[in-house]
């Protein structure tokens, strides 16, 4: 089937997703098939805007840099496509311009886009394949083992874990408990990563909340003065999902930002509610980091495994677009843990769409506060190896399109 194919990017971004963009692209240049190779500026939004712009015009190095340089090139958003005529819209899009191959990075609410795209299209009668690339530093995606931004995350993220249970250590005198909130709203998948910083005992997260994991308040202050008396100093990991017995958040935003574009509640604030419980409480000072956003686009320290795994994604989404397949997701499929070997597979985008996965219960201690060894087998292979940027006067580099706009 010869015609033009778009890329898209959603959702939140990550250190590699631009490495499965990078994927799609130099995959998609080498087959006279796809004639033109076009990018959608803000995701779907670039689409129903018309904001469509030529990745053939881009200079090859650039688009090779996308496999160093962090968050979203192609730009991003968070718009949930309800309306019909947006789908319609969508379609007469990819007409008028014999845009014959979507390939979009992305969650579940990004599979359903393509999913329900790519019914429309079969309707309609026209010849058009959706395949969709796996991206959420979450790791929630249903039929996949893990997904790409998932190993950066926790590299990044655990490193940071580290050093601050080392300034803790230094000045437990003073600041004796450290509270650092993960992301993760349902799933405590990042939280859960960080716990690979801990090698011995003393050693940070000494303790890690989890949304699957009801907040003991008793419980938990408990544990805190264990530490207390054992090592002198406390660092807790929470995730920012994590909620009352009730199902209530421990902590969310007020206000007119409350919600995001998809009525899910805007979270943030769980390191400064533990730490005052904390200093309320237990009678000690505690002080709190919220990395946000920072922790998900960690380039300088991001996972190798994690971008080559994310690069063959987008190239596999090319490949079985060629062959025929549609309608599907690329899903990483591990075979082994030592040594480490995974492959790809595919899933239904429906299948994707509709599904969430939570961190194990088998993968949590019986206490709640921390995970077991089942997780670091799985986990430890995610972080091997390192993205190295290009560095210009002692500070990286990054990429970034011309954009010609058709």
């Amino acid at each position: 089937m010869k015609g033009n194919c778009i890329v898209a990017q959603s959702g939140g971004p990550t250190a590699v997703i631009n490495s499965s963009a990078c994927g799609v692209i130099e995959e998609a240049m080498k087959h006279p098939e796809i004639e033109g190779v076009y990018a959608a500026y803000n995701g779907i939004l670039g689409v129903l805007n018309e904001e469509i712009f030529d990745l053939r015009r881009e200079n090859p190095d650039t688009i090779a840099r996308l496999r160093t340089t962090p968050a979203a090139a192609l730009g991003s958003c968070r718009y949930k496509v309800r309306k019909e005529e947006d789908f319609e819209k969508i379609l007469s899009v990819f007409q008028k311009h014999n845009i014959r191959y979507f390939f979009y990075i992305g969650g579940n609410d990004s599979m359903d886009t393509a999913d329900r795209v790519n019914k429309l299209a079969e309707e309609r009668g026209f010849e058009f394949r959706a395949v969709g690339v796996p991206k959420t530093i979450d790791n929630d995606l249903a039929l996949t083992d893990h997904t790409p931004g998932y190993g950066s995350v926790i590299k990044y993220l655990a490193t940071m874990v580290m050093e601050a249970g080392r300034d803790t250590e230094a000045l437990y005198t003073t600041d004796t408990v450290n509270v650092i909130e993960a992301m993760g709203r349902n799933a405590g998948w990042i939280a859960a990563g960080t716990a690979l910083a801990r090698r011995e005992e003393q050693d940070a997260p000494h303790i890690i909340l989890l949304p699957e994991v009801p907040f003991d308040a008793s419980k938990f202050k408990e544990k805190v003065k264990y530490y207390l008396d054992k090592i002198h100093r406390c660092v807790v990991v929470v995730s920012e999902g994590t909620k009352n017995p009730d199902g209530s958040y421990i902590a969310e935003q007020k206000g007119e930002f409350a919600k995001d574009a998809f009525g899910h509640t805007q979270l943030g604030g769980a390191a400064n509610y533990i730490k005052e419980l904390i200093e309320r409480d237990v009678k000690v000072k505690a002080r709190f980091a919220i990395p946000s956003t920072i922790q998900r686009n960690g380039i300088h320290f991001a996972s190798k495994t994690d971008s080559d795994e994310a690069y063959i994604a987008g190239q596999k989404a090319v490949l079985h677009a060629l062959n025929g397949v549609t309608g599907k997701m690329v899903t990483l499929v591990r075979e082994s843990d030592r040594p480490y070997k995974c492959t790809t597979g595919l899933a239904n985008l429906s299948s994707v769409a509709n599904g969430e996965k939570y961190f194990p219960k088998e993968w949590i201690s019986k206490d709640g506060f921390f995970v077991t060894d089942g997780f670091f087998s799985y986990a430890r292979p995610l972080i091997e190896g390192e993205v190295k940027p290009l560095i210009k006067d002692g500070l990286p580099d990054f990429m970034r399109f011309k954009k010609h706009f058709i």
